[in-house]
């Protein structure tokens, strides 16, 4: 995916997103009227294969030299194991903090003192409350192999839907999630999060 405004001068900075985010990305910037970012995305599923995700944000990178003033990455680690963070450091670009989409939209400090409280918590977004059943339950095979279903889910106890928008038929469908998987349920609005004022920041 590429977003460019379509109003206003060229895009000045370039924002390397996550395709998970790609709708929360493009909503900020739209809501806020701002003219100079433009956004590339690369797969969501990539988060299936993390190893996929440092040569490809760097491919990003390399096409973008010299076309924009600013390159940014929206990415947490991802899984990475650092080899993200090492990549962005050659190149010289900078990312928002933290491991993962649910720690910059909850506040990192925050969502790791709760994750650290609580670890037996299974978290979903918007994006993946909206594509639950292609993501997990078919992702993972357990449409097909439902006995499959304890041996991932097993040592959960609550599903915690982290929801950026107040949209009651995402939230049905995060509980519906939290009755197929057989976990407790928790609705905790975040907004854009860190997401939001990373971006926010980078428009002045």
């Amino acid at each position: 995916m590429d977003s460019r405004p379509a109003e206003g001068g060229p895009p000045t900075t370039l924002l390397i997103a996550c395709g998970a985010l790609a709708r929360e990305v493009v909503d900020v910037i739209r809501l806020n009227g701002w003219t100079h970012f433009s956004v590339t995305c690369l797969p969501a599923i990539w988060h299936n294969t993390p190893s996929k995700i440092p040569d490809g944000v760097r491919r990003k990178i390399d096409e973008a030299r010299g076309r924009y003033d600013r390159i940014l990455v929206l990415y947490g680690d991802c899984g990475s194991g650092g080899l993200l963070d090492r990549m962005l450091e050659e190149e010289g670009v900078e990312r928002i903090d933290g491991p993962h989409c649910y720690a910059f939209y909850s506040g990192v400090e925050d969502f790791l003192a709760e994750a650290d409280k609580d670890p037996t918590c299974f978290y979903l977004t918007d994006y993946l409350a909206r594509h639950f059943d292609r993501l997990i339950i078919e992702g993972l095979g357990i449409d097909r192999h439902p006995e499959l279903l304890p041996s991932y889910f097993g040592n959960y106890t609550t599903l915690v839907y982290l929801a950026q928008t107040e949209d009651a038929g995402l939230e049905a469908k995060a509980k519906a999630a939290a009755d197929r998987l057989g976990l407790a349920y928790r609705y905790h609005f975040t907004g854009y999060g860190e997401l939001g004022s990373f971006i926010q920041a980078a428009s002045h």
